[in-house]
């Protein structure tokens, strides 16, 4: 399912402008509103399994939010009110209108998939637990937009009758434990703000480019990529689930140290182990503090050493084979990652950032060097971490 049809989809929610209709700054793009809204969604179902003792499925979260993001994609940036009038009057319609758009624009997309999707949207009874915690996430992460255009946009038409209607959504997810929890303005609303600066982070800001994409939206790309990676290898939920949060935490440091370039960071010896210590500092004193204890363990397992094949045995984390990781250690208890494959996906996504650019006609030194280079690379290493990425390269056409 990982095509080129179906990753240059993906990259059509870089151009999705939100807010296009009010004074804004950048950052406003669906592809990063999705990203933050993930990342909120992890901060509510721990606090729910944790302040509430819910027994949640985090596969049914994750693909929640793919199915979601998908079907945003599609309808690309009708406003909110008419938005969700459609799904309220016509929303079995509007469904399967997604459905068909999504079998027509993506040929390859997998049945099953697909059943889950239409599963998912259609069956009200389907994990309610999971879809008001999506649902919750998603308001939280309009409201952490609104909040900045709202001073931009003060005694324009309409502007507090949205500022009310987002709130009365708020409102009725405030038996959500992470709700109460962002309400309070504590320690879990500073790091929602934390990584919501992640927005606003160019990747190759040295070079022009189209689409313009942030580290927010690159780490919810390379987390997409993941999960079907990893479900195309058999991965067990537990697996799935940790190759999709691994892939949207990897660049978290980021939002403390900023986007070092790899050239930057292999230009003199030694300067790529120095960054890591200092991003594994940073971490420690500005982020984790923002965090209960309880999942400290959890940030710095998908933050640090996030790209080698890993699992934990006896409360130990080791390093392991592919064949080990897909073979014994595929099954739930070992909280197993893919680190190697998710590699592939993070160079993978940057190879279509710079592919893409330069097939709009936006280029530069850094993007031919970087396109170039990645596809010799992956002709030459085409299987890594059990997935073919010399056959995805290869769909890509050489620019010239």
């Amino acid at each position: 399912m990982l095509t080129k049809n179906f990753i240059e989809f993906l990259y059509e929610a870089a151009h999705i402008q939100r807010w296009n209709d009010h004074i804004r700054p950048g950052g406003f793009t669906e592809l990063d509103k999705q990203a933050h809204k993930m990342m909120i969604l992890y901060v509510l179902a721990r606090h729910e399994e944790d302040d509430h003792g819910a027994k949640l499925n985090w596969r049914v979260l994750i693909e929640g939010g793919i199915f979601e993001f998908l079907h945003r994609n599609v309808l690309t940036d009708i406003k909110p009110p008419v938005f969700h009038e459609l799904v309220r009057v016509h929303g079995k319609e509007l469904n399967s209108w997604v459905y068909q758009e999504l079998k027509r624009r993506i040929p390859e997309i997998d049945a099953g998939f697909m059943e889950n999707m239409e599963t998912f949207f259609d069956n009200p009874n389907y994990f309610p637990k999971e879809k008001k915690l999506l649902r919750a996430a998603h308001y939280l992460a309009t409201q952490w937009e609104f909040n900045i255009i709202y001073h931009f946009n003060q005694g324009i038409f309409g502007i507090e009758e949205t500022r009310q209607a987002i709130e009365s959504e708020i409102e009725d997810h405030f038996d959500l434990a992470g709700v109460q929890k962002l309400a309070l303005k504590g320690k879990s609303s500073k790091f929602i703000d934390l990584v919501g600066q992640l927005r606003f982070q160019k990747r190759w800001a040295q070079s022009p480019r189209v689409p313009e994409t942030s580290v927010m939206g690159h780490v919810l790309l390379v987390a997409i990529m993941g999960y079907f990676c990893a479900v195309k290898l058999g991965a067990c939920d537990e697996r799935v689930v940790n190759d999709f949060l691994c892939g949207l935490f990897h660049d978290l440091p980021e939002v403390l140290t900023r986007d070092i370039i790899s050239p930057v960071k292999r230009s003199v010896e030694g300067l790529d182990a120095l960054i890591k210590r200092i991003e594994e500092r940073q971490v420690a004193e500005k982020i984790l503090p923002l965090l209960p204890y309880g999942w400290h363990q959890d940030i710095l397992y998908f933050t640090q050493n996030e790209f080698a094949d890993k699992v934990i045995v006896d409360g130990k984390e080791v390093e392991c084979s592919f064949e080990d990781l897909n073979g014994k250690y595929n099954q739930n208890g070992f909280k197993a990652v893919d680190g190697k494959m998710l590699k592939g996906c993070d160079n993978l996504a940057a190879f279509v950032e710079a592919w893409l650019s330069r097939r709009y006609g936006i280029t530069s030194k850094h993007l031919e060097d970087a396109e170039q280079s990645m596809r010799e690379h992956y002709y030459e290493h085409s299987i890594v971490g059990g997935i073919d990425f010399g056959s995805i390269y290869r769909a890509f056409p050489e620019n010239k």
